[in-house]
């Protein structure tokens, strides 16, 4: 199978749950700790082999450019002041042999849209789809995880984790039959269905490996939910001629798309980052000990 070496980047949302945060930044560039959003799934799909970014973009998003670009004012301030290791932390930032394209998306017609605006970058080639929202932390990286099954099985890999019922209606829900522990053949799938009508409680999350026929399907469905075009009746419409697969990942998942999701995110990230892991695992030791008991 021909290994993944693209990636598409829908990052053109306007981010409106984080407001006013988001008024005139992008929401793939809020920090968790040190690092934007958009640069952990830019190195999630940099260790799993992926060589080409492709950014499909919005109004208001020339700072997720400016953050992959080169800054030799920054670079040559930071030399003169001596400081090597900012410096080198700053050119790690897109290694040498990575590439990015910036593609517009005119309107905000849905994720399926978004990814559509792709195919002139994309061609002919399989590809992965990460969505900034959703930080996936595992050992190894999760899109190596579905890239590693795409070699295998050679069809669309979605990434997946069991939701709570209530919670279906957040997601799009596979429908799967039989198959191996964790990795599932794809039968349907529905966009945001209510508990009483989920085919189960897999939900799908922002990782996906796609085959190019997807965006045949993308070219000819309706508009969806929201009047938007939406990726999951694309992928609904692909089943039709093509085997998919969910996969239930090795790790764990952030909703940074929701407050309580970043505060997690920042939180257990804090706690492994090297500079402040000890303090900051002391403050919040502290902080838990000087709280008043709920009772």
């Amino acid at each position: 199978m021909p290994k993944i070496t693209k990636a598409v980047f829908p990052v053109a949302g306007m981010g409106t749950r984080f407001l006013p945060a988001t008024k005139a930044s992008p929401k793939e560039m809020m920090p968790i700790v040190d690092k934007p959003l958009i640069q952990y799934a830019v190195e999630e799909a940099i260790a799993a082999g992926i060589t080409e970014m492709i950014f499909i973009t919005g109004r208001h998003k020339r700072a997720i450019e400016d953050h992959f670009d080169k800054a030799y004012e920054m670079e040559a301030e930071l030399e003169a002041r001596g400081k090597s290791d900012t410096l080198a932390i700053l050119r790690r930032i897109l290694p040498k042999n990575i590439s990015c394209i910036y593609i517009r998306q005119p309107e905000a017609l849905g994720l399926g849209h978004a990814v559509l605006c792709a195919r002139p970058a994309v061609g002919n080639e399989p590809f992965a789809v990460l969505l900034a929202d959703d930080l996936l932390v595992g050992d190894p990286p999760i899109m190596r995880q579905l890239s590693q099954i795409y070699e295998q099985n050679g069809c669309s890999i979605l990434a997946v984790e069991n939701v709570e019922p209530q919670h279906t209606v957040n997601y799009g829900i596979v429908k799967c039959g039989p198959g191996m522990k964790g990795l599932h053949p794809v039968t349907g799938i529905v966009e945001k269905p209510e508990p009483e009508n989920a085919p189960s409680t897999l939900g799908v999350v922002g990782r996906y490996i796609l085959t190019p026929r997807i965006f045949e399907h993308l070219e000819k469905i309706e508009p969806g939910a929201g009047g938007e075009i939406q990726l999951t009746d694309g992928i609904a419409s692909l089943l039709q001629e093509e085997r998919a697969l969910a996969y239930e990942f090795c790790g764990t998942r952030y909703d940074c798309g929701s407050k309580i999701g970043y505060l997690k995110a920042t939180v257990a990230m804090a706690l492994e980052h090297p500079e402040v892991a000890r303090e900051f695992s002391e403050y919040l030791n502290a902080l838990v000990c000087c709280r008043p008991s709920a009772e």
